[in-house]
């Protein structure tokens, strides 16, 4: 899940750097700080967002999206959902297609449901199904990452990545399912791609920018890959001590 931090989202938790902004990016920044009030940390100025992916700093220019902050937000009311922390089994296994049956029964809706309800929880702006233990190809994000900005909530099925531009950005990212850490990735500055909705439609859409990253980072848990394996071997080193943490504190049965 992206936090306002990470690339949170965690894609969205914050720290804010006023003094590399122009008379225009700081009115351009209040802006969207009022509009992503949810991922800042503390004050709508200051607090990190959260995806399953947490946020960095967006092109190097507002934020930097870091996953200090994220919220553990334990038992969510509404759900039984849970975020699953590394190295969690769920976070490596591989994430089923979801069938028309699926969607008809109601199923992938309670799921996407839940999902969301433990994403806000968490402060952040996106969640992948594998993150609350469920292995099917469904994200979740809201690039506001404010539950009262419902309209920009956004639901993928079968998501896959049809085209990506050469041009590449590198952002600082974290994720709900490391807590406590980030690094620079590097991914491509837009992508198209297609899903389908939760009536099972095709949709075809072209993301740029902090969105295109949000859905790059999510994507990549539907097929195993977190942001951690996408670090070079710098920023690799650096988190290592609290990827240990992580996996003494799972125990002998994770998937690294």
């Amino acid at each position: 899940m992206v936090s306002q931090s990470a690339t949170t989202p965690s894609i969205w938790s914050c720290l804010f750097f006023f003094s590399l902004l122009s008379t225009d990016s700081a009115m351009a920044f209040s802006t969207l700080s009022r509009q992503t009030s949810r991922h800042l940390p503390g004050a709508a100025a200051s607090r990190r967002y959260k995806t399953s992916f947490s946020p960095s700093s967006f092109g190097n220019r507002l934020i930097l999206f870091g996953a200090a902050t994220e919220v553990d937000p334990g038992e969510v009311a509404g759900t039984d959902l849970r975020i699953v922390k590394y190295p969690h089994p769920a976070l490596r296994s591989p994430n089923a297609e979801i069938t028309p049956n699926e969607l008809k029964d109601g199923s992938i809706s309670k799921l996407a449901k839940g999902m969301f309800l433990v994403m806000y929880a968490a402060e952040g702006v996106g969640l992948a199904a594998p993150q609350v233990g469920s292995n099917k190809r469904l994200m979740v994000y809201n690039e506001s990452g404010d539950s009262k900005k419902w309209l920009n909530e956004v639901v993928m099925v079968n998501p896959k990545i049809v085209e990506f531009s050469e041009a590449k950005s590198l952002d600082q990212e974290g994720c709900l399912s490391f807590p406590d850490m980030n690094g620079d990735v590097e991914r491509p500055k837009w992508i198209k791609v297609e899903a389908q909705n939760l009536k099972g439609k095709l949709m075809k859409k072209k993301f740029t920018g902090w969105e295109a990253r949000i859905f790059q980072h999510e994507y990549d848990h539907l097929d195993g890959t977190v942001y951690i394996d996408r670090l070079d071997e710098g920023e690799r080193a650096n988190v290592q001590p609290r990827l240990d943490e992580l996996i003494g504190e799972f125990g002998p049965d994770g998937a690294i």
